[in-house]
């Protein structure tokens, strides 16, 4: 049901060709009819990874590749026992990996899903909401200020309509938006009927006729130059430098044993099966599923706690946040809004004022604000309404909101905002004697009242009225002039009585609070005393403004309340801070949030937070409040220290391992392990590394934010990796020197010290404390004992000689467990001795 040049065509010749109307909509029938032929509504089809492309993905790495195709090759010129063996071990590796990988994937999908987009249509003449991804071509959709534009669409009906489409076309400030048909030749940016997809409402409301939805959009025949990857996080660029730095070392030292063997007169072909084995082992293959189990996970378990994670690579940000930027309502603040009084301009209550309040809040279609619900609480929704001829909407220049309705034999123009817009657009004053001029002693006297009502907490609003003539032409901003100010309305939305504490306990995890609100200086003041925030250094919107950037850095960092702010400089403070080294979050849920909540490092939004603060948000919490954050923030702490758990045993045992079988091979007549050994040792391995995502993590470790820092894990290597080669030269030594071994024993005894200090040496390097004081999770304990006992019983099962073992006498376990109690006593004091010169 295509349509050329929409955008030239008249109103009634689009419903006509869409089969639709613009009062009554689609029909639920039609509209799902035309859902099951077009698709969903989304520039890409999701990506829904099957079981059997995710296993397939584990053999994506070159080396086991090459590993596979060299098993192969064996098979054909040598031994298939061997190669049958070596291929089956990476078959269960590869098992292993893929089935915690598509576990993680399947949950991590679900929890997402829980947060979706909807947009409001009509259907059967009813307005409902469904997931923007079910909109279709005919749909009638209703926007108003704060919607994501859902698919390109003609304006029908529009007031006061600006759109921020800034992500097609490249405008800065919001364009207006209205009906009527524009040359077939318009650019983008001269279709002023028409909306478009991925763009959002700054103001006013419209309704709309949705001509193209999902890729054939403007947004989306143009979506692969504008789908840019998301800035890498610090800890994606750390774990990347340390897979360029492992993956150095292992060529270096892989592509030299090979050559020295060959040089030596070594079989090739095992010197190359050998070498990629060692590869193999080397190579933290592991990470990147180690990384998504750990963040999956994470994310499951901060589900359970009120947080969704949007994205996953968000959750290292979360732990490593020092600052949280949020504004006072809601978080600070039951968020339940009260209003107190109305009252007129001398201060006393006054049943004009809020009737004049009700008939501008109930009649308004804008932005839905919990100031204009309390209202209608306050005044009782049954009240008597006149009808409604026209409205100004909201925005957040002028900050109030007008409008028109026939009253007392005219038209009434009622605006409502805050005290300052609305007291610029009076000349005159409602007295107890009657109407006189707004002078300079007026205005004092109404400051007076405005600064002692914010002083007790109040937020404070101001109220006014005109009598305007009947007109034609819809009414603007123009006749919001000459206005006579009536009074005031008077807010209160009461701390909540837990925050005090809730803040003190984000302060013990070093995640410092500050308040950015709209708020006059008096009441963000009077809600941080109430909530503990004593001695709270404020900054103002206007003394921000004459500071330069550099001058903000500082002063942002002492800045606890930020007050009086426009929107737009919202972003600035979290630059500021981010420019100081501060890993910075930033809670919104308002349209003027989505700007500071891409910015910051932690985008952090709510439930019921308007689309556009939800889509720019790495994380959304179902619930609002400080205590939600501070599980989240735990979470996301113990998600970093389980993956930085794996790094440190890829580091340490692991790594000294294969460096020890390495430097082996230089001097043993025979390869010190065969392939199949090498692969076995590294399948064995990975099985208690598999289970770190679940393990318990130190109270110390999550007390204070922690950052990714390759050069402190780049020493961790360079003194824990030689620490593990020195023991397992100490093993070779026992075997060779003393025990008189051959090579099937050599292999066995060095297979089994190996696998078995891998392993135990985990309890170790897991924690900073003694090994004694942190216990690990039952899954880690479980694996790593059964590993053990594996280890321990395969040179003494049947398959012992597929494998290339042979029993062990007892005189070599009891030498290897000396070696290895030697090993896990000198792990724990250099530990030590490592973290007190780290601190």
């Amino acid at each position: 049901m295509e349509i050329p040049a929409f955008w030239s065509k008249g109103k009634e010749d689009l419903l006509q060709a869409m089969q639709t109307t613009g009062e009554s909509g689609l029909s639920q029938t039609e509209a799902a009819k035309r859902l099951e032929q077009a698709g969903p509504n989304r520039i890409h089809d999701k990506e829904q990874v099957t079981p059997l492309e995710l296993f397939l993905d584990q053999f994506k790495s070159p080396i086991v590749l090459i590993l596979v195709f060299a098993t192969i090759l064996s098979a054909f010129l040598s031994d298939w026992v061997d190669a049958f063996i070596i291929l089956l071990i990476v078959l269960g590796s590869a098992l292993l990996s893929f089935s915690q990988e598509y576990n993680a994937h399947n949950a991590a999908e679900k929890l997402r899903g829980q947060i979706s987009l909807k947009t409001t249509v009509l259907r059967d003449g009813q307005p409902v909401s469904i997931p923007t991804e079910e909109v279709v071509t005919g749909d009638i959709v209703l926007l108003s200020a704060g919607s994501l534009i859902p698919a390109d669409g003609v304006v029908l009906e529009a007031n006061d309509f600006f759109v921020n489409q800034a992500v097609l076309t490249g405008e800065t400030f919001p364009v207006e938006k209205a009906p009527g048909a524009v040359p077939e030749s318009a650019s983008l940016a001269q279709r002023t009927n028409v909306v478009f997809m991925g763009t959002s409402v700054r103001s006013g409301s419209a309704k709309v006729l949705i001509m193209e939805t999902g890729a054939k959009t403007a947004f989306g025949q143009i979506a692969h130059r504008l789908s840019l990857r998301p800035p890498e996080t610090e800890f994606e660029r750390g774990i990347k430098r340390l897979g360029f730095l492992l993956t150095e070392v292992m060529l270096f030292l892989v592509l030299g044993i090979f050559a020295f063997n060959v040089f030596f007169h070594k079989p090739v072909l095992d010197s190359l099966l050998f070498s990629i084995a060692l590869a193999v082992g080397l190579t933290p293959q592991l990470l990147p599923a180690i990384i998504n189990i750990n963040l999956s996970k994470g994310s499951q378990a901060m589900a359970q706690r009120g947080v969704i994670v949007r994205r996953l690579e968000s959750i290292e940000n979360f732990g490593s946040m020092d600052i949280l930027c949020t504004d006072k309502t809601g978080t600070l603040t039951v968020g339940v809004v009260e209003l107190n009084d109305a009252v007129d301009a001398n201060g006393a209550s006054s049943a004009d004022v809020l009737r004049y309040a009700f008939w501008n809040a109930s009649l308004q279609t804008g932005i839905a604000n919990p100031l204009d619900d309390a209202i209608i609480q306050r005044a009782g929704a049954d009240l008597p309404k006149p009808p409604k001829v026209d409205e100004v909407p909201y925005d957040f220049v002028r900050k109030r909101l007008s409008v028109i309705v026939e009253a007392d034999g005219g038209r009434l123009l009622i605006s409502k905002g805050a005290l300052e817009t609305v007291l610029a657009v009076c000349s005159r004053i409602q007295a107890h004697d009657g109407e006189k001029p707004l002078g300079q002693a007026e205005q004092a006297q109404v400051h007076e009242r405005y600064g002692q009502w914010s002083a007790q907490g109040y937020r404070v609003l101001g109220v006014a009225v005109k009598s305007v003539q009947a007109q034609e032409a819809s009414y603007s901003t123009a006749d919001e002039r000459d206005l006579t100010f009536v009074g005031f309305l008077l807010f209160f939305d009461p701390p909540k009585p837990d925050v005090s504490t809730a803040i003190q306990d984000l302060k013990k995890l070093g995640v410092h609070l500050k308040i950015i609100t709209g708020d006059n200086q008096l009441v963000a003041r009077h809600v941080a005393e109430q909530v503990g925030l004593t001695d709270a250094v404020i900054l103002t919107g206007a003394q921000m403004e004459t500071l330069r950037d550099e001058a903000l850095w500082h002063a942002a960092e002492r800045t606890t309340i930020f007050a009086e702010v426009d929107p737009n400089e919202k972003e600035r403070i979290i630059l500021a801070l981010q420019k100081m080294g501060h890993v910075v979050g930033y809670m919104g849920d308002g349209i003027n949030d989505a700007p500071p909540l891409h910015s910051a490092d932690v985008g952090i939004s709510v439930s019921n937070a308007v689309d556009v603060a939800k889509d720019a948000a790495d994380m959304v919490l179902l619930k609002q409040g400080l205590d939600v954050l501070h599980e989240g923030i735990v979470q996301g702490r113990k998600t970093f220290a389980n993956t930085l758990k794996y790094v440190f045993m890829a580091t340490s045992a692991n790594f000294g391992n294969m460096f020890s079988v390495a430097g082996a091979s230089l001097f043993l007549p025979y390869l010190p392990m065969l392939p199949k050994q090498i692969l076995l040792i590294n399948f064995l391995t990975d099985l208690p590394e598999m289970m770190i995502a679940g393990d318990n993590v130190d109270d110390e470790f999550v007390a204070q934010p922690r950052r990714w820092d390759i050069g402190f894990i780049r020493r961790f290597m360079f003194i824990f990796g030689p620490l593990s080669s020195f023991f397992d030269f100490a093993t070779f030594g026992l075997l060779l020197l003393v025990m008189k071994a051959n090579q099937d024993l050599f292999h066995t005894g060095w297979f089994v010290e190996s696998v078995l200090s891998a392993g135990m040496v985990v309890f170790m390097v897991r924690t900073r404390l003694s090994f004694r004081r942190s216990r690990p999770s039952r899954a880690v304990l479980g694996m790593t004992l059964l590993v053990a006992a594996i280890t321990l019983a395969l040179p003494y099962s049947p398959l012992a000689g597929l494998m290339g073992f042979q029993p062990l006498p007892a005189i070599y376990l009891v030498g290897i467990a000396g070696i290895i109690l030697a090993y896990l006593i000198a792990a724990e004091l250099t530990k030590r001795w490592f973290y007190r010169g780290a601190r």
